[in-house]
């Protein structure tokens, strides 16, 4: 079945027309997904990689039935394309776009949260289900597809966990990558919930990183689930008030050290393993018992 994107989702892109946005309907066309256009405003009637381009997302949405939207547009516009989608009816989102400020940030979690639709980021990967539907950076053809669903705040490991748990027969049901920011609009637990209640999903990574309390939640959800999961934090050994890659990972308190977050993890009764091969290792392990 997989979560959140699948052979039913009809993706736009919002900043087709960019650089970056042309890179992406290249990629897209070239994966799995229905990709039925992109808006940019002032560009209607234009095309990129042979789909139509629209002014805004009621009329993309009106001519071509989207349901998904990737956002890649430049950080001062992030929060209206994000809004926008949201009220044209877009349910599935992801915001790319880095260096959106927390203010615009937060207007986007509460817009999202009252009108129910699931955005990542901002500054988020974004979400993939192999062979399915692709609305992420990633390339689709570099995953196999299978029952692991796995949910991260960075997209940079998932090719080499995908990687190695290929190597032990196993693949990805569906992908998500939340984003790095300290702020986004989707955690760890909402996407936790949704892999419990999916049918194809037998088990769980995830994978967290120093800073925020989002993994200290999802640790108080792991206590109710039926499905493993196996878990590592990133950042062990960074010092206090130093931002480690992301801009969300800080750690300001010692609860957000991600010593701290492996042992609520594993006090919730996930699997915590100390590197990314480990992950493949105990993965294996759960399949074959």
């Amino acid at each position: 079945m997989a979560i959140l994107v699948n052979e039913t989702s009809r993706v736009m892109i919002q900043g087709i027309t960019g650089t970056h946005g042309r890179s992406m309907a290249k990629l897209m066309n070239e994966d799995a997904t229905t990709i039925v256009g992109g808006v940019t405003p002032g560009k209607a009637g234009e095309t990129v990689e042979g789909l139509p381009v629209f002014d805004n997302c009621f009329d993309a949405v009106s001519a071509t039935g989207a349901n998904c939207s990737f956002i890649s547009v430049p950080a001062a516009r992030g929060m209206d394309a994000c809004l926008e989608a949201i009220d044209a009816g877009i349910k599935t989102i992801t915001i790319y776009t880095e260096n959106v400020p927390i203010r615009d940030a937060i207007v986007i979690c509460a817009h999202a949260n009252a009108h129910g639709a699931t955005v990542f980021g901002p500054n988020a990967a974004g979400c993939l289900s192999p062979g399915l539907t692709n609305l992420s950076d990633g390339n689709e053809r570099g995953y196999v597809r299978g029952s692991v669903g796995f949910v991260a705040k960075s997209g940079s490991l998932a090719p080499e966990v995908a990687m190695y748990l290929e190597q032990v027969g196993l693949g990805i049901s569906t992908l998500v990558c939340l984003g790095g920011d300290p702020l986004v609009a989707t955690g760890y637990q909402e996407i936790l919930q949704l892999f419990e209640a999916d049918a194809e999903t037998e088990a769980i990574v995830l994978i967290g990183e120093l800073g925020g309390r989002s993994e200290i939640d999802a640790a108080e959800f792991v206590t109710t689930m039926k499905k493993p999961v196996v878990a590592t934090v990133l950042g062990r050994h960074a010092p206090v008030g130093k931002s480690m890659g992301h801009a969300g990972a800080l750690m300001v308190q010692e609860d957000e050290s991600a010593a701290a977050k492996m042992a609520a993890l594993g006090l919730a009764g996930a699997i915590v393993v100390d590197s990314l091969m480990e992950i493949r290792d105990q993965v294996r392990i759960i399949f074959d018992k």
